[in-house]
Protein backbone atom coordinates (compact mmCIF):
# COMPACT_ATOMS: atom_id res chain seq x y z
CA UNK A 1 0.00 0.00 0.00
CA UNK A 2 0.97 3.46 -0.78
CA UNK A 3 3.20 5.59 2.28
CA UNK A 4 0.70 8.55 3.57
CA UNK A 5 2.01 11.65 2.72
CA UNK A 6 1.01 15.10 2.64
CA UNK A 7 1.03 15.39 -0.70
CA UNK A 8 -1.26 12.20 -1.53
CA UNK A 9 -3.48 13.16 1.57
CA UNK A 10 -4.08 16.20 -0.84
CA UNK A 11 -4.32 14.45 -3.93
CA UNK A 12 -7.49 11.95 -2.26
CA UNK A 13 -9.13 14.88 -0.64
CA UNK A 14 -9.13 16.62 -4.55
CA UNK A 15 -10.33 12.83 -5.31
CA UNK A 16 -13.04 13.14 -2.80
CA UNK A 17 -14.25 16.79 -3.70
CA UNK A 18 -14.33 16.14 -7.26
CA UNK A 19 -16.36 12.74 -7.02
CA UNK A 20 -18.58 14.34 -4.43
CA UNK A 21 -19.32 16.99 -7.09
CA UNK A 22 -19.33 15.40 -9.63
CA UNK A 23 -22.01 12.40 -7.74
CA UNK A 24 -24.17 15.67 -6.86
CA UNK A 25 -24.43 17.14 -10.15
CA UNK A 26 -24.62 14.39 -12.35
CA UNK A 27 -24.91 10.91 -10.64
CA UNK A 28 -21.22 9.60 -11.45
CA UNK A 29 -18.77 9.30 -7.99
CA UNK A 30 -16.90 5.99 -7.74
CA UNK A 31 -16.02 4.17 -10.27
CA UNK A 32 -16.46 6.07 -13.01
CA UNK A 33 -13.83 9.14 -11.06
CA UNK A 34 -12.06 7.47 -8.21
CA UNK A 35 -11.58 4.60 -9.51
CA UNK A 36 -9.57 5.82 -12.39
CA UNK A 37 -7.75 8.63 -11.00
CA UNK A 38 -6.81 6.33 -8.02
CA UNK A 39 -4.93 4.57 -11.17
CA UNK A 40 -3.03 7.55 -11.71
CA UNK A 41 -1.95 7.88 -8.01
CA UNK A 42 0.06 4.16 -8.81
CA UNK A 43 -3.02 2.04 -6.94
CA UNK A 44 -3.45 -1.37 -8.90
CA UNK A 45 -6.77 -1.93 -10.21
CA UNK A 46 -8.36 -4.25 -7.08
CA UNK A 47 -6.43 -1.65 -4.74
CA UNK A 48 -8.54 1.17 -6.21
CA UNK A 49 -11.55 -0.48 -7.02
CA UNK A 50 -11.34 -1.75 -2.85
CA UNK A 51 -10.58 1.82 -2.01
CA UNK A 52 -13.67 3.00 -4.05
CA UNK A 53 -16.00 0.99 -2.14
CA UNK A 54 -14.81 1.27 0.90
CA UNK A 55 -14.74 5.64 0.58
CA UNK A 56 -18.50 4.70 -0.44
CA UNK A 57 -19.35 2.22 2.59
CA UNK A 58 -20.62 5.49 5.03
CA UNK A 59 -23.23 7.42 3.49
CA UNK A 60 -21.29 9.84 1.69
CA UNK A 61 -24.81 10.77 -1.07
CA UNK A 62 -26.75 11.77 2.22
CA UNK A 63 -26.96 15.47 1.62
CA UNK A 64 -27.22 15.12 -1.97
CA UNK A 65 -30.06 13.01 -1.67
CA UNK A 66 -31.87 15.70 0.40
CA UNK A 67 -31.50 18.31 -2.36
CA UNK A 68 -33.19 16.21 -4.92
CA UNK A 69 -35.67 14.33 -2.69
CA UNK A 70 -37.01 18.04 -1.59
CA UNK A 71 -37.36 18.96 -5.58
CA UNK A 72 -39.47 16.01 -5.44
CA UNK A 73 -37.06 13.54 -8.00
CA UNK A 74 -36.57 10.43 -5.96
CA UNK A 75 -38.66 7.73 -6.39
CA UNK A 76 -38.00 5.51 -3.34
CA UNK A 77 -39.50 2.11 -4.79
CA UNK A 78 -37.04 2.01 -7.22
CA UNK A 79 -34.21 3.14 -5.58
CA UNK A 80 -34.91 0.74 -2.35
CA UNK A 81 -35.03 -2.38 -4.73
CA UNK A 82 -32.20 -1.03 -7.02
CA UNK A 83 -30.38 -0.82 -3.15
CA UNK A 84 -31.22 -4.11 -1.99
CA UNK A 85 -30.57 -5.55 -4.61
CA UNK A 86 -27.05 -3.86 -5.50
CA UNK A 87 -25.82 -5.40 -2.20
CA UNK A 88 -25.74 -8.71 -3.59
CA UNK A 89 -24.89 -7.36 -6.66
CA UNK A 90 -21.46 -5.92 -5.18
CA UNK A 91 -21.03 -9.12 -2.65
CA UNK A 92 -21.05 -10.70 -6.12
CA UNK A 93 -19.23 -8.89 -8.34
CA UNK A 94 -16.39 -8.24 -5.42
CA UNK A 95 -15.46 -12.19 -5.03
CA UNK A 96 -15.58 -12.45 -8.89
CA UNK A 97 -13.03 -9.45 -8.87
CA UNK A 98 -10.72 -10.82 -7.03
CA UNK A 99 -10.12 -13.70 -8.63
CA UNK A 100 -9.26 -12.03 -12.20
CA UNK A 101 -6.04 -10.68 -12.87
CA UNK A 102 -5.45 -6.75 -12.57
CA UNK A 103 -4.40 -6.67 -16.11
CA UNK A 104 -7.48 -8.57 -17.18
CA UNK A 105 -9.76 -6.51 -14.81
CA UNK A 106 -8.27 -3.42 -15.80
CA UNK A 107 -9.22 -4.22 -19.83
CA UNK A 108 -12.36 -4.70 -18.88
CA UNK A 109 -12.95 -1.74 -16.60
CA UNK A 110 -11.67 0.38 -19.89
CA UNK A 111 -14.14 -1.04 -22.36
CA UNK A 112 -16.90 -0.54 -19.83
CA UNK A 113 -16.03 2.80 -19.42
CA UNK A 114 -15.75 2.86 -23.35
CA UNK A 115 -19.30 1.48 -23.57
CA UNK A 116 -20.63 4.08 -21.27
CA UNK A 117 -19.13 6.40 -22.96
CA UNK A 118 -20.37 5.68 -26.20
CA UNK A 119 -23.91 5.36 -25.10
CA UNK A 120 -23.60 8.79 -23.45
CA UNK A 121 -22.18 10.72 -26.83
CA UNK A 122 -23.90 9.10 -29.31
CA UNK A 123 -27.10 7.87 -28.11
CA UNK A 124 -30.60 9.45 -27.08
Amino acid sequence: MKKMTVSLVLALMVIGLLAGILSGLIGVGGGIIIVPLLLLLGFSQHQAQGTSLAALLPPVTLLAVLNYYKEGYINWKYAIIISAVFILGGFLGSKLAISIDQKILKKIFGVILLLVAGKMILGK
